[in-house]
């Protein structure tokens, strides 16, 4: 039978009894150094592992298998433990004020230092010091200015956990092979009279970045994963977060000794760290984004139309408009009989833009729960059909004079903070009415409801509907100066669970009378910081790196003159004004309010990065426009168009997201993306040959040589590939895929290249 790893054979367990006979006295200590040197039972390092072997006897003792000698003699007690001279009594400062901070690494035989981390455990952490299971290491946290802060504690990993497993994608063999590669952070205190701002996720970063060697040195493995469990009910897991840690859901509540699968104890969120870089293969373990064998049942397949007849077809539709976005309908999908098809599927009462969106709506939550912060960016955009004023159902855009037809949309997109888009949460699409266009003077005496104004609020609710479901991920709604609008920080206020709000401040917005107007009070604040912006460009203006002067206070906002009703609300303002901007330029300036405590300059420049991201939903807009095309649709109804809508939508993303995802995990498979034949026909195309390399390109290399089909050259000064070349180059990608389909069905696939890369 296994036990702790070894394999105890009925002979071997034969001979243990025979040394419990012949050696009277035998010590268990003694009996498990026998039971090692049998076995040879050694770390790396080459140290018999005595202690694991102690456990191992005691688990065959308990099952009747062997009988040990008679332990000798109790465990003396403990001595008494007394507060650190150096522990501070009460500390309030901030990161830069505090100073050097040390990481002292508990040795072996270092029992003074022992004695005192385990007393400020005891006494501050609410699981005490231990004990802690296995190999281990403790660090003391200490400021050489004001003494010991805190500590920390590494010891083994749990040996079966769900989400850890799934995300490193262990099958139980690999598991056992490679668990010793992985290490759990069991303990982490910072003392309560110890206020330092930062200071946790400081001290993260800093531990992690020596573990490894620490370890190293100590077991002779090098630890390639560290986990870790927090406690909901009692922390957020802020700091983690903010140290780069990853969530991957909750336990079951189980623990570790819970051999009756009880589920007694409180449910834990799971968080890990990679600490290098090749930890996936040095795990043995393919990456977690397994390749998708079909993108659009992944993000549409789930749609509840009641007939599974429609699904396919909206699947089929959804493959053909990817595989050319550019293409009209018919083109797209390439025969009378399917474009038919098409029509009468846009044409029936159980497909709605909302049916059509809901599960990818539901695969951007999931994707969005593995992120620290969710930046939920809404805006709206017209889409112009003037050139086909027969479809029925437009309205008017602008002007009554203009006369322009077509609808309004309004969406919000998932971002993290680097810009990757995450996927839709929200789609609004609506016509306005002829008869009422244009009464804007009655504007005050409607309610926000009856009002277009109301499309902010949906999206907000959608955004704090997110937030519930993603209790460890920040989600912020994130809008420009039209989303300045005062019941949308009241409904803010009103929902301390939901999302909250980073919205810039129109030039009309006031303050209470103490504080008096907005831009005054804040012109009057010190200056904070001074950041650089890289400013995208925009139509003939070219990009630039903006110098931006920071200011950030709280501030308290009074409620419009008829709206009295409603309540003055306290947030946070960060005024960001750009200085020595280039000639004939208009200077950057925002005014940003968010329920987001600004304290720090750190925490204002961060406000500000997060709404620059704001400027990605326009790139996507473009996408969608020029990209798909959309408002070259020719459908003949404005139903039609919204379903249509409903699939340019995801295929807008999905390219989007190659372009990021391409920029931001460029050493990730590209079979996260692409289709084995997809990949297959890319590389024969550009690499003019019928070898095939034994593993996939990288995602960097697969969408540079899909972008070289649509003209991307790949020059230094040209950058990453942007939308434009990616949809150009998936047509191109399309014919490819389908030629390398019937030439393997006729030949079988070409043979592997033999040296990749050389």
């Amino acid at each position: 039978m296994e036990v702790c790893g070894q394999v105890f054979t009925p002979s071997i367990l034969a001979r243990l009894s025979e040394a419990v006979a012949r050696v009277p006295g035998l010590s268990r200590s003694a009996l498990s150094r026998q039971v090692c040197e049998w076995l040879d039972w050694r770390d790396a390092r080459g140290r018999l592992k005595q202690m694991s072997a102690r456990v191992a006897l005691g688990r065959l003792e308990q099952q009747g298998l062997i009988e040990l000698p008679a332990a000798q003699g109790a465990v003396p007690a403990a001595e008494p433990l007394e507060a650190p001279v150096d522990e501070p009594s009460a500390l309030s400062l901030s990161l830069a004020e505090l100073g050097t901070v040390e990481l002292v690494l508990i040795g072996e035989g270092e029992r003074d230092l022992s004695r005192l981390w385990r007393g400020l455990f005891e006494r501050h952490h609410p699981l005490g010091a231990g004990p802690l299971c296995g190999a281990q290491l403790r660090y003391l946290i200490r400021s050489p200015r004001y003494g010991w802060l805190g500590g920390l504690a590494f010891s083994a990993p749990a040996l079966r956990l769900g989400a850890r497993d799934r995300f490193i994608g262990w099958s139980e063999a690999t598991r056992r092979a490679h668990l010793d590669q992985v290490v759990a952070n069991t303990r982490f205190l910072i003392l309560p009279q110890v206020t330092v701002p930062h200071l946790a996720s400081h001290v993260l970063g800093r531990c992690l970045r020596r573990l490894p060697r620490d370890w190293q040195g100590r077991y002779g493995l090098t630890p390639v994963l560290v986990e870790t469990f927090v406690d909901s009910s009692r922390h957020a897991g802020t700091c983690y977060r903010a140290a780069n840690w990853r969530y991957l859901g909750d336990t079951q509540g189980r623990g570790r000794n819970d051999r009756s699968h009880s589920a007694a104890a409180t449910a834990k969120a799971v968080y890990v760290y990679p600490v290098c870089r090749q930890w996936r293969e040095r795990l043995g373990a393919q990456a977690p984004e397994a390749p998708i064998p079909d993108w659009a049942e992944a993000e549409l397949g789930a749609a509840e139309l009641g007939d599974r007849r429609l699904t396919e077809r909206l699947l089929t539709l959804t493959r053909d408009c990817y595989a050319r976005p550019q293409a009209q309908l018919p083109q797209a999908c390439g025969t009378r009989a399917k474009t038919k098809a098409a029509y009468r599927f846009f044409d029936h009462a159980r497909v709605r833009m909302d049916t059509l969106l809901a599960p990818h709506y539901q695969a951007t939550a999931e994707r969005a729960a593995e992120q620290p912060v969710v930046l939920a960016v809404q805006d709206s955009s017209s889409l112009n059909y003037t050139a086909h004023p027969d479809t029925e159902g437009l309205g008017p855009l602008n002007t009554t004079r203009d006369g322009s037809l077509g609808l309004w949309l309004h969406d919000t997109l998932a971002f993290t903070p680097a810009g990757l888009p995450l996927g839709l949460l929200d789609v609004q699409l609506w016509a306005r009415d002829a008869e009422t266009h244009g009464k804007r003077a009655t504007r005050y005496a409607r309610a926000i409801e009856d009002k277009e104004s109301a499309k902010w609020l949906k999206s907000y609710a959608a955004a704090s509907a997110l937030a519930q479901r993603c209790p460890h991920s920040l989600v912020v709604s994130v809008g420009d100066r039209e989303a300045d609008v005062y019941e949308l920080f009241v409904a803010a206020a009103e929902q301390p669970k939901g999302a909250h709000l980073l919205v810039r401040a129109e030039r009309t917005r006031r303050m209470t009378r103490d504080h008096g107007s907005l831009w005054d009070f804040m012109a009057a604040q010190p200056l904070a910081a001074t950041q650089a912006l890289a400013v995208p460009r925009c139509h003939n203006r070219p990009a630039r790196t903006a110098t931006l002067e920071l200011r950030f206070a709280a501030v308290t906002l009074k409620a419009p003159k008829r709206k009295r009703a409603l309540p003055d609300l306290g947030l946070w303002a960060v005024w960001a004004r750009e200085v020595n901007a280039p000639p004939g330029v208009e200077p950057v300036e925002w005014m940003l309010l968010t329920d987001v405590p600004v304290q720090t300059p750190q925490q204002a420049a961060e406000r500000l990065a997060w709404y620059a991201t704001r400027w990605q939903i326009e790139v996507y807009h473009r996408t969608l426009k020029s990209g798909c095309r959309i408002e070259e649709r020719q459908l003949g109804t404005a139903k039609r168009l919204e379903a249509a809508l409903a699939i340019d939508l995801v295929v807008a993303w999905r390219i989007f997201h190659l372009a990021k995802l391409g920029r931001e995990t460029p050493e990730l498979p590209c079979t996260v993306f692409f289709e084995d034949v997809e990949w297959k026909a890319l590389w024969l195309r550009i690499n003019l040959n019928t070898a095939l390399p034994h593993t996939p390109p990288t995602l960097r290399q697969a969408t540079r040589m899909l972008a070289s089909l649509g003209g991307f050259l790949g020059r230094k000064c040209d950058g990453e590939p942007g939308t434009q070349t990616l949809w150009l180059g998936l047509q191109r990608l399309d014919d490819l895929t389908h030629m390398y389909r019937v030439l393997t069905a006729a030949t079988g696939p070409p043979g592997v290249q033999r040296r990749y890369g050389a």
